[in-house]
């Protein structure tokens, strides 16, 4: 092997990368920001960010002293951004993803959760209606519930004239009911030494006001969850957003693609041709978006017919909404590629930005990592791509049951963006390269 030629061709090599300044850019700045990216969603070593705040509802039918200690503990909670809502109001906007968990507090549980702090029937039940994309938070909320229930139940029954109440209730409950003797005095037993205990108790918290109080008795309610989706007996299908976020990506390829190809006719001279024949740029730009808009479209169809048939993801709201989400979105995505080819110079210069623009739009549409799990500005940042529009908007109609009305925003927002592409794409048409002969 020559040496000579052999450190000419790595040197001619090297010389050409380093030559494509916008690539070499790209090389370094693409791996730089969406390592940034996770790691900041994620949070790294020593990140000391507040997390997320988790948007969750409080329905209080009791208004007992209880059901109101546990509702200002959960508002007063630094993971909780709890709200006030009506059940019906409630529901819409878990089911609209507003909300993540909608809690409700029976009428009665005061009284009925404390009775139940000694006995393991006759339970009050806490309804949770969720989000079921929302897995994790619902396992929050529900240990941040039974953490301030505990305690306020808990205070209940062993303070004061609470706590003598609610022995006199279950010593007479025990007397009236039916278990053996034997048991009925080992049960009485009990609650006498509760009593005791909470004397002395008593005596102690008149010493130290701030002192906690431990229980390791019966959990005083259940629990009862409710998915909220499309409609009663519709179960959630996950592969339905993973299918929504994955189009949207690799339909915002086809679009670059499409960007390329003509920057590649642009290169070998057909723009000129054109360009002598009795075209518009209007016509040129136009059919092109039609063509690229057509092509989404298919895949669009293809994906989810393929989804629906090896995985069971249907529509279960709108059709006809979902339909005007997926062609505005296609519509979107023609109009994204045209820019990219007008605003590009050369194939090879414009494909790495365009590739981090469009890794940027789906990391920030939630395609990748939902977005509820995004610190809250993020959250909101989000809404300002196109993509975010596209994921919530094929989420809502394949499984949150979303009618015509709501598929509106979603497609007004699409077509929004498509059309700033598209008059960008018009002003900046160049029939070649500036300074091109």
């Amino acid at each position: 092997m020559s040496y000579t030629a052999f450190h000419a061709l790595v040197k001619r090599d090297l010389r050409l990368f380093f030559q494509d300044k916008r690539a070499v850019t790209m090389s370094f700045v693409a791996p730089i920001l969406i390592g940034s990216f996770f790691g900041y969603i994620f949070g790294g070593v020593g990140d000391s960010r507040p997390p997320s705040k988790i948007a969750m509802a409080a329905i209080d039918r009791d208004g007992s002293a209880i059901s109101k200690r546990v509702l200002a503990a959960l508002s007063a909670d630094p993971a909780l951004d709890v709200k006030t809502r009506g059940l019906e109001e409630a529901r819409d906007a878990v089911k609209n993803g507003k909300l993540s968990v909608a809690a409700v507090i029976p009428k009665g549980f005061g009284d009925s959760a404390t009775r139940a702090f000694f006995r393991p029937d006759n339970k009050p039940e806490i309804q949770l209606l969720y989000d079921p994309s929302h897995g994790p938070e619902l396992q929050m909320v529900r240990g941040m519930l039974m953490q301030h229930v505990m305690e306020a139940v808990s205070s209940q029954a062993f303070s004061g004239t609470g706590s003598q109440k609610t022995i006199e209730d279950s010593q007479r409950d025990l007397a009236a009911s039916g278990l053996p003797p034997n048991d009925r005095q080992t049960l009485s037993r009990m609650l006498e030494s509760i009593d005791a205990w909470n004397q002395r108790q008593q005596a102690g918290l008149q010493a130290n006001p701030q002192a906690a109080r431990q229980s390791a008795f019966s959990m005083p309610y259940t629990v009862k969850e409710e998915a909220v989706t499309a409609r009663a007996g519709v179960q959630y299908n996950s592969m339905a957003h993973s299918f929504a976020g994955m189009c949207v990506q690799f339909i915002l390829f086809m679009g670059i693609d499409a960007g390329m190809m003509v920057l590649m006719q642009r290169r070998t001279g057909l723009w000129k041709r054109l360009q002598a024949a009795p075209l518009s740029r209007f016509t040129i730009i136009g059919s092109r978006a039609a063509s690229a808009a057509i092509v989404a479209m298919v895949i669009m169809l293809v994906v989810f017919g393929f989804a629906r048939v090896v995985f069971g993801v249907k529509v279960e709201g709108s059709f006809a909404g979902f339909l005007g989400v997926c062609l505005a979105f296609a519509i979107m995505t023609a109009t994204f590629g045209l820019l990219v080819a007008v605003l590009g110079k050369t194939p090879e210069a414009t494909r790495g930005i365009a590739i981090l623009v469009t890794l940027l739009l789906v990391m920030l549409g939630g395609s990748w990592v939902p977005a509820f799990i995004f610190p809250q500005w993020l959250q909101k940042v989000s809404f300002a791509v196109p993509t975010r529009w596209a994921v919530d908007g094929m989420d809502g109609l394949l499984w949150r049951g979303w009618g015509v009305h709501e598929a509106l925003a979603p497609i007004g927002a699409l077509l929004a963006f498509a059309a700033v592409f598209g008059a960008i794409a018009v002003w900046r048409f160049r029939w070649e390269v500036e300074g091109e002969a």
